[in-house]
């Protein structure tokens, strides 16, 4: 993930999405806490149908992450991009032990 793109993606786990005032709630933050992460792309609300901003799962974690940043007094555009920093490093680390098994499995050394 680059630092232009945004965590819109959904899960299967990811229903339902929330409302911007319960996804608020539920973090324990305010609604311009989340419209200012979403200024910042970190999270793109989804859309309902009637056009509500709707937020998932996923993306309340992700924004946990970045309020647990603000709250230790990390401003919210770098907050922002050390949560799409960490992410990125994470799907390396994933990548990285997939690769590794994989080589593993294929080359299994003998002791002896």
């Amino acid at each position: 993930m680059t630092a232009g793109e945004s965590f819109d993606r959904l899960d299967d786990d990811d229903y339902p999405a929330y409302t911007m005032g319960r996804a608020a709630e539920m973090l324990g933050t305010t609604q311009g806490f989340l419209r200012a992460v979403g200024e910042a792309r970190l999270i793109t609300p989804l859309r309902s149908e009637g056009g509500h901003r709707r937020y998932s799962r996923y993306q309340l974690r992700i924004a946990a992450r970045a309020r647990e940043l603000v709250d230790q007094g990390t401003p919210i555009e770098a907050a922002c991009r050390i949560v799409i920093l960490e992410d990125q490093l994470e799907e390396a680390q994933r990548i990285n032990a997939e690769y590794r098994h994989a080589a593993a499995s294929q080359n299994p050394t003998t002791a002896g």
